[in-house]
């Protein structure tokens, strides 16, 4: 089977600019993976602290599990943008995969509805008795297990959305008088499993940035020698979880690119002015390491520091952003010219979309002040909880 005949002709001009579906399919992935990245590893390195950890591993867990209902909700929201997008401009590849694979697509809705009432579980109930204690942390490690699993299977359709080559033999595998069940899985891809590994590189270098920040901007001084304590070990655990996701995101980087890359694409990313831009995205977890250092070791975190981290982390996220949308360009574009296509800006709903957004945007950044206004308030939680 020719894997160009899968492909679908456009059923129409698309409705945007292609520069614009670019834009902010790449911008709201890159928004998106800033709370994503707090569930999809912050959770579980919470847990870790929560049922392994020191007091002060304790009381870091508490906190961002007490954020994390917003975090999640943020997350989910912010997703809508790249995925509204990909589907305008990418419909040809997204909606074939997703076919081929629908029962685990679709099982991505049925995980993430307990998954995010866990959250809330974890974050309100606080059962007075041991049991009680025993339940919350059995509810967080089956949530952070969710959430792993929710990144595997969006990274199995969504790898299968450019292995146009694997969509003929799932196809015949799965089907019935030639209709798919929907039982198909790209698991056997080790690009997946990559991706997958590159992503929660990600999340833990975004988790360390998160402990800073939380430590130097949302707490507030209401025992200095306590606080003096909790400092220090910020400093110590965002330098550990800053190497660890270094070390996994170059490890799975260099699989990624070393093993599965086609020469093509090796040569492509590799030349012009993708050369820059694909060495700035494996070294830029250097930018987080330097900012850790930065830290010093000073009574306290100092808060210029700690932005330092986090604009650190948000260029490497943005980087990584980038890459991918340009990896993805050239493998779809070995099947069908997006870029080609006729375009009939549909301007009612462009402009619609650009003012919600702005509206949204405007919004969430009214709540999140909001809720950084209660978070400093708080003062310092019980670290036994």
């Amino acid at each position: 089977m020719d894997p160009q005949s899968l492909i679908t002709g456009p059923t129409g001009p698309l409705p945007a600019p292609y520069w614009f579906i670019q834009l902010f399919k790449t911008v709201g992935f890159w928004m998106h993976m800033i709370p994503m990245n707090l569930w999809f590893a912050g959770i579980l390195i919470a847990m870790m602290g929560r049922t392994f950890g020191c007091p002060f591993a304790r009381h870091f867990s508490h906190r961002l599990m007490s954020q994390m209902p917003i975090l999640v909700a943020l997350g989910i929201n912010f997703g809508i943008v790249p995925l509204l997008f990909l589907q305008v401009g990418y419909f040809s590849f997204f909606y074939a995969a997703t076919i081929l694979t629908a029962w685990f697509w679709l099982s991505i809705v049925a995980i993430l509805i307990p998954a995010y009432y866990g959250v809330y579980f974890y974050a309100f109930f606080r059962g007075g008795s041991e049991q009680g204690g025993v339940l919350r942390i059995l509810v967080g490690w089956s949530v952070a297990g969710l959430f792993l699993l929710l990144g595997l299977l969006f990274a199995n359709g969504l790898s299968l959305m450019v292995h146009v080559d694997a969509w003929g033999p799932i196809w015949e595998k799965t089907a019935v008088a030639g209709a798919t069940l929907g039982l198909g899985s790209n698991l056997a891809d080790a690009n997946l499993y990559e991706r997958w590994g590159i992503m929660f590189g990600l999340g833990t270098l975004t988790t360390a940035a998160w402990i800073v920040l939380d430590t130097a901007w949302f707490l507030r001084d209401v025992d200095s020698e306590w606080l003096a304590a909790y400092h220090g070990w910020t400093r110590r655990a965002a330098g550990i979880l800053t190497v660890s996701g270094a070390i996994l995101f170059v490890t799975a980087g260099s699989f990624y690119v070393f093993k599965t890359w086609s020469s093509e694409l090796f040569e492509y990313m590799f030349t012009g002015i993708r050369l820059p831009l694909t060495v700035l995205t494996a070294v830029s977890p250097g930018l987080v390491f330097v900012a850790c250092l930065r830290l010093g070791k000073k009574p306290r975190v100092d808060t210029s520091a700690a932005l330092g981290m986090v604009l650190a982390q948000l260029t490497v996220l943005g980087l990584n952003a980038v890459s991918r949308q340009v990896v993805q360009n050239f493998q779809v574009g070995a099947y069908l010219d997006i870029g080609s296509l006729p375009t009939q800006v549909q301007w009612s709903p462009l402009i619609s979309f650009l003012v919600l957004l702005l509206l949204g945007l405007a919004v969430i950044g009214w709540m999140v002040a909001q809720v950084i206004r209660t978070v400093r308030a708080e003062g310092k939680p019980s670290i036994s909880r």
